[in-house]
């Protein structure tokens, strides 16, 4: 859940139709295109079919959890052994703002969070939707295989996992001008940007295998381990080439015993990792350039040893 750098009502109204740039349903033969950098000067719809480079959301952010149970388990819902696990594929704006449920024709969220595009009383209302899981639509397509792997890495906390699915698609794939309905052509079959979305959001995070990076320099999940931010973010950036966002929650740390008396408001339980980067054409294609994250690069506590990296609850992972 993002909850930082919205932008304003007035943008995030605009945006909530059913095409972002109004491209017309005739083919885009991206092949034919100039392979151009998000965020870049030549990547705005008056120089780039937006169905061939992101010019909407062109600073893309593969985010991951590290959670600690479901909450589903008797229901056969856990998390993969030894790996963080999928949250999602983010387009934010070049300055690092961003906007949500872009195409309210495209809403698949049980639960809306916010419950408006803008997070305010006077955004459009984003109606919950009420029709068959968003899983259900990758069976039309024989996509079986992909719907196996989200179920194993892609996992949500306390709802079903395709509820969690249809949140990431809804409030974030709808915002990207490259997953945009006109942009599959004449031939669009429904749903297939939908199965087009997940597949690009596994691209990107099974070539972040944050639980390999951080174990291999001696960062493993324990229960009496505690560790620095210094430590995480060199970890982090060192393999992935620039400095990622590195989330937590839990206490701050100035209201742990360990911190007691000092000034340091960080939370101290190491959740979330946020990998940056501009694109060279569609997202699809998967040509990424890391970036350094934009504003802060964590919420954390930044005092020496001071962030906990749990071990998963016994019988929350398989």
């Amino acid at each position: 859940m993002k909850l930082q750098n919205t932008v304003s009502g007035a943008v995030l109204l605009s945006a909530a139709s059913a095409s972002l740039y109004n491209e017309s349903s005739l083919n885009h033969t991206c092949v034919l295109s100039p392979l151009v950098l998000s965020c870049s000067a030549g990547a705005v719809p008056s120089k780039i079919d937006s169905c061939c480079a992101e010019t909407y959301g062109g600073l893309v952010l593969s985010t991951q959890y590290w959670d600690t149970y479901t909450g589903l388990e008797s229901e056969g819902q856990v998390l993969p052994r030894n790996s963080w696990t999928l949250h999602g594929l983010w387009p934010d704006f070049c300055n690092g703002s961003f906007t949500q449920y872009c195409d309210l024709s495209r809403q698949y969220d049980p639960s809306p969070s916010p419950n408006t595009t803008n997070s305010l009383p006077n955004g459009a209302a984003v109606p919950p939707y009420k029709g068959p899981n968003i899983g259900t639509f990758l069976k039309p397509f024989g996509k079986y295989d992909l719907l196996a792997y989200m179920n194993k890495y892609w996992i949500s906390q306390g709802n079903p996992n395709y509820d969690f699915w249809g949140h990431e698609f809804s409030k974030h794939a709808t915002c990207y001008s490259t997953f945009d309905v006109p942009c599959y052509g004449p031939e669009y079959r429904q749903h297939e940007d939908v199965v087009d979305f997940f597949e690009t959001a596994i691209l990107y995070y099974k070539r972040l295998p944050t639980w390999d990076w951080l174990s291999s320099a001696g960062i493993r999940p324990s229960n009496y381990t505690i560790y620095s931010i210094s430590e995480l973010r060199t970890t982090l950036t060192h393999h992935y080439g620039a400095v990622p966002y590195i989330g937590c929650s839990g206490p701050r740390y100035n209201s742990t015993a360990a911190g007691n008396g000092t000034l340091d408001k960080g939370y101290t339980v190491l959740s979330e990792v946020w990998y940056y980067s501009h694109i060279y054409g569609k997202p699809q294609y998967g040509h990424s350039v890391p970036v350094n994250a934009s504003g802060s690069n964590t919420n954390c506590a930044t005092s020496a040893r001071a962030i906990h990296y749990y071990e998963r609850t016994h019988g929350s992972e398989k």
